[in-house]
């Protein structure tokens, strides 16, 4: 099972408690905390990419708009997802993916799904 929705709440709520955290260092450190022995799994880009780029453009709600990802794509990836979320919240994490690609899903929606559902995306 997949971590990176808990990496995405842990980091949401930590920089909450801790405004001088970034989104990135906040992410960073709990990959290692949820993946302490896959170096992999730390470093693995589009979860961490789309929830980066959320944060970004002001779309999580306690995490200021600021420069946190050079990826486009994934952040664009979040973004239509949260897009079709507002309009249709009963989407899964597949059903939003082939709204967006259809290239192999990568974890981003996940992310996408769980900030959505607890109530962390601005809407």
């Amino acid at each position: 099972m997949s971590l990176y929705p808990e990496i995405a709440l842990k980091s949401v709520n930590d920089v909450i408690k801790n405004p001088d955290l970034s989104p990135r260092e906040a992410w960073n450190n709990n990959a290692i905390f949820f993946y302490p022995d896959k170096v992999s799994s730390q470093q693995k880009g589009c979860p961490k990419s789309t929830f980066l780029g959320l944060c970004e453009e002001g779309l999580v709600k306690g995490i200021k708009s600021g420069s946190y990802t050079k990826s486009k794509l994934n952040k664009r990836y979040g973004i239509e997802a949260v897009g079709y979320l507002r309009s249709q919240p009963n989407l899964s994490e597949s059903e939003l993916w082939l709204l967006i690609s259809h290239k192999s899903h990568n974890e981003q929606m996940n992310v996408v799904k769980v900030l959505f559902n607890n109530g962390y995306i601005q809407l």
